[in-house]
């Protein structure tokens, strides 16, 4: 059914270090095409119109010529989940040194309360490193503003899709420049879910748009994705293993401009990988490069015999979908 652009399938389920996004568990589909190696991990909850998306970026990657590169490594920011203040250091010292800190806010049965806590813990213990807080689109305007107007003080480098619809973060974005606030917004879900990922620079809802090569369709979709925005550019993982960690590498490395530091050092958030040589962040940065899965790491984490047909039914419904 896939010739050979679609060869040496497994599928792994690697354990999270803490929840994240409500996982436990990180669950991937690996394989060989022409090229090199590609993963298609869309969220277990997306629809396959959503994840056949996905699926055209890691069939591009395996098969296609690399882009041309600007850059040989890329600057990284640290991620936090919600979590204790009691787990925040412990959690961080996995990833050496940074400069960014991107944390995440909003999470459901959390409260605003604790989410400042947490900022103010981070800017006393961490006074050199820029902050960014990611609300995943789950504030409602009213709360937005109120956070905002709490952050006058810390080093912010932005606030990522505070909330759900590009009219939100239009109002948003007036009331910032209102009260002359010196804070930028990012907009992620209304780029890598839309219909029009342009919306949201033709409406002038965000600052910054964030990419994430799998869901925006590959490289040459998210690069043209960055041009025609015309806007500041992030590259961020969808919490993948070194296999879809180099595919974003890639995707930042060939930017023509890239003054922000990426989101690609998820894999701290990982008990495992699939590659020998992991794609972990030294001081700070990512080098840019091909990885290969090492036979030993795909049998460890070998998802057990139903998600793995789980898994290999979703690839044919998905790839049927790019056929038609």
């Amino acid at each position: 059914m896939f010739g050979d652009k679609i060869t040496q399938i497994s599928v792994v389920s690697i354990p999270m270090r803490v929840a994240f996004r409500g996982l436990r568990h990180r669950e991937a589909l690996i394989f060989r095409g022409t090229e090199r190696w590609a993963e298609f991990s869309p969220f277990i909850e997306y629809r396959d119109e959503e994840a056949a998306r996905w699926l055209a970026s890691a069939i591009s990657f395996a098969n296609e010529p690399l882009p041309k590169l600007n850059r040989t490594k890329i600057g990284i920011n640290a991620t936090l989940p919600a979590l204790p203040i009691s787990e925040l250091k412990k959690t961080l010292e996995r990833f050496g040194e940074f400069q960014t800190l991107k944390l995440k806010i909003a999470e459901a049965g959390q409260s605003l309360a604790a989410d400042l806590e947490r900022i103010h813990y981070l800017a006393e213990h961490y006074p050199n490193v820029r902050l960014r807080l990611d609300a995943n689109g789950a504030l409602s305007v009213a709360m937005a503003k109120q956070l905002v107007m709490q952050l006058t003080e810390f080093n912010i480098d932005y606030l990522e899709q505070p909330v759900s619809s590009i009219a939100e973060m239009v109002e948003l974005r007036r009331f910032i420049a209102e009260m002359n606030l010196n804070i930028l917004i990012a907009a992620d879900e209304l780029i890598r879910k839309a219909e029009d990922p342009l919306l949201v620079s033709q409406q002038k809802a965000a600052d910054v748009v964030m990419l994430k090569v799998q869901p925006l369709g590959g490289i040459a979709s998210a690069l043209r994705i960055s041009e025609q925005a015309g806007l500041p550019t992030v590259v961020s993982s969808a919490l993948e293993t070194s296999i879809g960690i180099s595919q974003g590498l890639y995707l930042a490395a060939s930017l023509e401009e890239l003054n922000y530091d990426c989101g690609l050092g998820t894999l701290n958030l990982l008990e495992g990988d699939v590659c020998e040589r992991p794609l972990i962040p030294e001081n700070g940065f990512l080098e840019v490069r091909e990885v290969e899965p090492s036979t030993r790491l795909l049998s460890e984490f070998a998802a057990d015999p139903a998600r793995t047909s789980w898994w290999l039914e979703r690839l044919e419904r998905c790839h049927r979908l790019l056929e038609a």
